[in-house]
């Protein structure tokens, strides 16, 4: 029979074994359980068209923009100062062809871009990033970014509106294209363009879509030569529809805090504005910006039109009544004499939140990183890490080397509450005697502890600095994890393979758990029979917190307290050969 101490071991043995067996049986059934991810061939287009608006009836009076029916912006939106005085008669474009549901798309392909164009209203319908798969096991499924479907609705639209804009009454111009796949490869160049083309009033206007092989920004104008006797006078509109449905292929882990799905804008008063869904349900959404941008961002991604940058723009943000949502922005009306040419032109980006490409983009665009509070430590930490990143080459010896930093920075703070807790550590045999002695007199052994503190130069406070000072870059870096999507399915070595992710196998949890208790171990037990009780609960609580986070996050942690134990340990042997 064996003693009772062996028995308890080897009970809590099999539990800990058992319950690491159940939970990695229960993320294997979370997995099974997902809905494979599927796309259908072909974004889905329709014949039908918004409905009628008589935009001249209502452009002096004040448009209610939650109520209309049309993804059309209203004319009023454009400024008053560049439209003329007299509207006159609205002039038409002309059908010149029947296009039917399955002729309507044209597919562009680039390296880092495949995106489907609706040759009517040359709208983006769909765009897929071949850099960017889906998931870790469907390396040949391409992240899915705009999309138009059934269930889900996600487009870019651009136009032109005014007095003789192609896009009014609630109808979209239908154009043609010489092409209906194009391919722009890094060969020569890299540069390509896709040319749409119809006709208003015997004018012919291109809708032209600029395109780079190495960017996932490409550039949208509409060119027109006016060769009719009468002033041509327009705006152009950008636009991003989209429902408030979840991403479909969202691969944040479980615990974590949804990240923010919605519009944004940068404003000259708030470089960095959320436009949420919630608020535009209550009331739809008017500023007013010199440049700028707007944008719709989710997990990692984001989607984005960018004015010229002395271009003044007034923003818009509404519901729709199918349920969908309109962040844009309108530009100047231009007006073009007969004979003369007009341009207006706006830059479409739709990509990864890549921090430094969105910031030479457009100025604030790169916040769309959103850290959160802590985004003055969480910037620095990313710089830091994108650093030693860039040494090593690899995202997990990177958070190493960028533990190891901050240990050292934060060292001389951590060491002021190793000596306090060495000296605690020291005082530890008389405090247990004091309250052995005078238990039944809670007020006499708390003068008698504070003697004995003051004696000894020990601090019970002092131990709290090593705990405390790691946590601001701690939540700091949990938001770096969250939101960087250069950590998005990236490796680290053996069965790491997705440091954002949580760890298959919770086998970095468990080691962190391991290092929490030996941690504990070294500090001083005093206080409390109760209080140590629940002290000693700690790394177990720990381990189970742990075991959702990312990888990446558990890695830093784990590295901080071996160094931290390494630390301690000798700060203890100093103060001990210093006191001896």
């Amino acid at each position: 029979m064996l003693p009772p101490e062996i028995q308890r071991i080897v009970l809590l043995i099999g539990l800990a074994a058992t319950s690491y067996l159940l939970i990695l049986a229960w993320n294997e059934d979370m997995q099974a359980d997902r809905s494979p991810i599927s796309y259908s061939e072909a974004p889905l287009v329709t014949n039908s068209q918004t409905n009628t608006i008589d935009t001249s009836a209502i452009r002096s009076a004040s448009v209610d923009l939650s109520q209309s029916d049309s993804d059309i912006p209203d004319i009023s939106l454009l400024s008053d100062d560049d439209l003329p005085t007299s509207l006159g008669a609205e002039s038409g474009f002309n059908q010149v062809q029947k296009l039917t549901p399955e002729s309507r798309l044209v597919v562009v392909k680039t390296p880092k871009l495949k995106l489907w164009i609706d040759l009517l209203g040359g709208d983006i319908v769909r765009v897929q990033l071949p850099k960017f798969p889906v998931a870790l096991d469907r390396q040949d499924t391409p992240f899915l970014l705009l999309e138009q479907n059934q269930n889900q609705t996600y487009i870019a639209q651009s136009g032109l509106i005014g007095p003789n804009g192609l896009d009014r009454n609630g109808q979209r111009p239908k154009y043609t294209s010489p092409v209906r796949e194009l391919t722009i490869d890094a060969q020569g160049d890299g540069l390509g363009n896709l040319v749409l083309t119809t006709i208003a009033d015997g004018i012919s206007v291109e809708k032209v879509f600029f395109f780079n092989a190495d960017k996932y920004l490409l550039s949208v104008s509409y060119r027109l030569t006016n060769t009719s006797n009468e002033a041509f006078t327009a705006g152009m509109f950008t636009q991003i529809k989209r429902d408030r449905k979840a991403v479909l292929a969202d691969d944040s882990f479980s615990l974590a805090p949804d990240p923010y799905l919605g519009g944004a804008i940068t404003t000259l008063e708030t470089p960095y504005q959320k436009v949420e869904f919630d608020d535009l349900d209550e009331d739809a959404l008017q500023a007013e910006n010199t440049g700028g941008w707007v944008a719709f961002l989710q997990h990692y991604f984001l989607s984005a039109w960018v004015a010229p940058n002395e271009e003044k723009i007034r923003y818009y943000a509404r519901p729709t009544s199918d349920n969908n949502y309109l962040f844009g922005f309108t530009g100047p009306a231009k007006m073009v004499q007969p004979g003369d040419t007009g341009v207006w032109s706006a830059d479409f980006y739709a990509g990864p939140k890549d921090q430094i490409e969105l910031e030479e983009i457009s100025e604030h665009l790169n916040l769309t990183v959103d850290y959160g509070f802590l985004w003055w430590i969480a910037v620095p930490l990313f710089k830091a890490l994108t650093f030693f990143h860039d040494l090593v080459g690899n995202w997990g010896l990177a958070i190493i080397l960028l533990t190891l930093a901050v240990k050292v920075a934060l060292g001389w703070v951590s060491a002021k509450g190793y000596r306090s807790m060495a000296n605690m550590r020291r005082v530890a045999p008389a405090m247990k005697k004091l309250q052995e002695r005078y238990s039944s007199d809670r007020e006499k052994l708390s003068k008698e502890m504070m003697a004995l503190y003051k004696k000894e130069g020990a601090n019970p406070l002092g131990g709290c600095l090593p705990m405390l000072a790691p946590m601001p870059i701690f939540l700091a870096l949990y938001w770096v994890l969250l939101e960087s999507v250069e950590l998005r399915q990236a490796p680290f070595m053996f069965w790491i393979e997705d440091l954002s992710a949580m760890d298959p196998y919770f086998i970095l949890p468990l080691l962190m758990g391991a290092s929490t208790y030996l941690m504990q171990s070294l500090n001083p037990q005093v206080g409390d029979p109760m209080q140590v009780k629940m002290m000693k609960l700690m790394p177990i609580m720990f381990t189970v917190l742990f075991l959702f986070f990312p990888a990446g996050l558990v890695l830093y942690w784990l590295v901080n307290n071996l160094l931290s134990i390494a630390q301690q340990t000798y700060i203890y042997k100093k103060v001990e050969s210093e006191r001896a």
